[in-house]
C-alpha cells in the first residue's frame, strides 16, 4: 500500500470522527465568541473538532498547523505537517448555511500531496492525493476539462459579493455562484462540480491546504497570487489570494484579472 493511500486512510478516519462532533451541534443554533486577536467568529464546534482531528491525526515527527491552535513555528522543520481547518465557513455555519466543511491536508516539504475536505450538512466527502487520484463519495473526479470561460460556472466568496468586490463580473459570459468556505469551493472546482474559483483577498494556509492538495490531485491548475507556485507550510500563512480552476482556464483567468500566470 502507497504511502498516499495511507495518509488517505488516516484523513478519512478523521474527517469520520470529526463528522461525529459535529453532530453534537446544531448550525443556526450555536453561539459564537470572537477571537482576541482579530475578533473572527469561533465556535465551541471548532474548539471540540480540532480537539478531535488533533489527536486523529497527530503523530511522533510530525508538524501542525490548525486555525485554532498557537502556531509553534517548530513545524518549519518538519518534513510532514498536517495543515487543518476544523470548521470553514464558520459564518456560515452559525447562519446555518449549508456551505461549511472540514478541510484537512498533509503537507511535505511545501507540497500539499494528500488532502480531505468534508461537508457535513451535505454528506459530501472529497478524497485526494497525487498518487491516487480524487474521489467524490467515493467515485472518481476530475477538474473540469472546459476550454473558455464563455459559459463556466466560477464559485465566488459570498462575503466577497456581499462587499461589491465581484460586481465587475456582473456582465462577463460566466456564470457567477457566490458560495461560502474556501475549502468547498476549491474540493467542488478539483471535483469538476465547477470551472473556476478565485478570491483576491487574504488567506491563510489553513484556509486553502486540503483544497490545494484536491486541485493538484484532480489535474486542475492552482496559483498563488500573483503568480506564485503554491507553496506551503511558510513562516508567514498568510497568503495574497489564489486562483483556481480546470487546466484550460488559467489564461483566461489570468487575462481577465490582468495577471502573469504562473506555469508549473
Amino acid at each position: 500500500m502507497s504511502s498516499d493511500t495511507v495518509t488517505l486512510e488516516r484523513i478519512a478516519r478523521a474527517l469520520e470522527e470529526a463528522v461525529a462532533v459535529f453532530s453534537q451541534f446544531v448550525p443556526g443554533s450555536v453561539k459564537a465568541d470572537r477571537k482576541p486577536f482579530d475578533q473572527s467568529p469561533v465556535t465551541e464546534a471548532d474548539r471540540s473538532v480540532n480537539r478531535v482531528l488533533r489527536e486523529s491525526l497527530l503523530r511522533n515527527q510530525e508538524g501542525w498547523l490548525s486555525e485554532e491552535d498557537p502556531d509553534d513555528l517548530d513545524r518549519l522543520n518538519k518534513h510532514r505537517i498536517w495543515v487543518v481547518d476544523p470548521l470553514d465557513g464558520t459564518h456560515e455555519f452559525i447562519a446555518g448555511i449549508p456551505e461549511w466543511c472540514i478541510s484537512v491536508a498533509m503537507v511535505e516539504e511545501g507540497r500539499a500531496t494528500a488532502g480531505g475536505v468534508c461537508n457535513p450538512a451535505t454528506g459530501e466527502i472529497f478524497l485526494g492525493s497525487r498518487e491516487t487520484g480524487v474521489t467524490y463519495n467515493g467515485r472518481r473526479v476530475h477538474a473540469s476539462r472546459r476550454k473558455r470561460l464563455e459559459g463556466a460556472v466560477v464559485l465566488a466568496s459570498r462575503t466577497e459579493c456581499e462587499r461589491g468586490e465581484w460586481a465587475r463580473f456582473q456582465n462577463e459570459s460566466f456564470i457567477v455562484r457566490p458560495m461560502g468556505s474556501v475549502a468547498y469551493k476549491l474540493a467542488r472546482v478539483a471535483a469538476g462540480l465547477a470551472d473556476a474559483t478565485w478570491t483576491l483577498t487574504g488567506k491563510n494556509e489553513w484556509d486553502i491546504a486540503g483544497g490545494v492538495a484536491l486541485i493538484e490531485a484532480a489535474g486542475g491548475h492552482i496559483q498563488f497570487l500573483p503568480n506564485l507556485k503554491p507553496v506551503l507550510n511558510q513562516k508567514v500563512t498568510r497568503l495574497a489570494g489564489l486562483i483556481a480552476c480546470g487546466p484550460f482556464l488559467r489564461s483566461d483567468i489570468t487575462g481577465l484579472l490582468g495577471l502573469p500566470s504562473y506555469v508549473p
